[in-house]
């Protein structure tokens, strides 16, 4: 029987283990700095996350250990009759825990979330190169109505 998952608002204290995950990948490796002391661009992010009232940054925990992270971001639209979306972004599990429901019930958490928020659509976005993650969010109920564009800025 797996073990109770909690779902809360990450701190500060939390940053460290959250950057390690991020990561913890073959894309994480090439664009993220898991390093002692920890790069001041993760604690200024995480301090404007944390201060905007529509954003959070969401962690779970298993025995009192992290696990698993999630941003969600909340944007009011003057499409759909002025409605919500929200954002999924960075959403990580710790290695061992992988295939193992822990992705399933944060994601299914931060659905919720949005629910609760007055949501009317939820959306995310995936590298191509992560088959996996797709197959992932296409089983959780996700589908690929859009196709998506970015531009990266120097």
């Amino acid at each position: 029987m797996q073990k109770k998952i909690n779902f809360r608002i990450a701190t500060e204290r939390d940053l460290d283990r959250i950057v390690e995950m991020l990561a913890d990948d073959e894309l994480g490796r090439k664009r993220e700095r898991y390093e002692q002391p920890l790069p001041e661009s993760y604690k200024k992010a995480f301090q404007a996350i944390t201060s905007d009232p529509n954003n959070e940054l969401i962690v779970a925990n298993q025995d009192n250990e992290v696990i698993g992270v999630v941003q969600i971001t909340f944007t009011p639209y003057i499409t759909h009759q002025g409605g919500w979306r929200a954002t999924i972004e960075g959403v990580r599990t710790t290695a061992y825990v992988r295939g193992k429901g822990v992705g399933t019930e944060l994601i299914n958490w931060a659905i919720q979330r949005a629910k609760n928020r007055g949501c009317h659509l939820i959306q995310l976005t995936t590298d191509k190169i992560r088959v996996d993650a797709l197959h992932f969010y296409e089983r959780l109920g996700f589908k690929a109505t859009h196709e998506g564009l970015k531009m990266k800025l120097e």
